[in-house]
């Protein structure tokens, strides 16, 4: 833990000397989330196994990497698991309008599982 600590500390003092241009400290999970922090007043810290990078919260162990961004790529998709296919409870198309499961043809669909609401694309 103290490595982890020390490295994150040297990381971040090396890449701000580099990040003039830079205006966002983005984070990316082992799911393929990215979460964007505005690095103006940016303040980090650890505290057990959770870093805390302005007002957002991160678990150390669910961080794949974090870089400086020039524009915010926080996107708010994340992939659906598999096994969620058989838990859909609603299925809606671009327009809104409410679907069965199996009239699904190619195309793009809003998803809801008792994980959440995902938007996935038929092929």
């Amino acid at each position: 833990m103290k490595k982890l600590l020390l490295f994150l500390t040297m990381m971040v003092g090396t890449l701000t000397t580099y990040a003039a241009d830079y205006t966002y400290l983005t984070f990316e999970m082992t799911d393929g989330a990215k979460t964007s922090v505005d690095v103006s007043a940016l303040t980090l810290t650890i505290s057990g196994t959770t870093l805390t990078a302005g007002s957002q919260s991160f678990t150390l162990s669910n961080l794949s990497k974090m870089y400086f961004s020039a524009s915010d790529e926080t996107t708010g998709i994340r992939q659906m698991p598999v096994n969620t296919l058989d838990e859909i409870i609603d299925v809606y198309d671009l327009q809104g309008r409410k679907i069965a499961k199996d009239q699904m043809t190619k195309g793009v669909y809003i998803v809801k599982t008792k994980q959440g609401t995902h938007k996935i694309a038929v092929k």
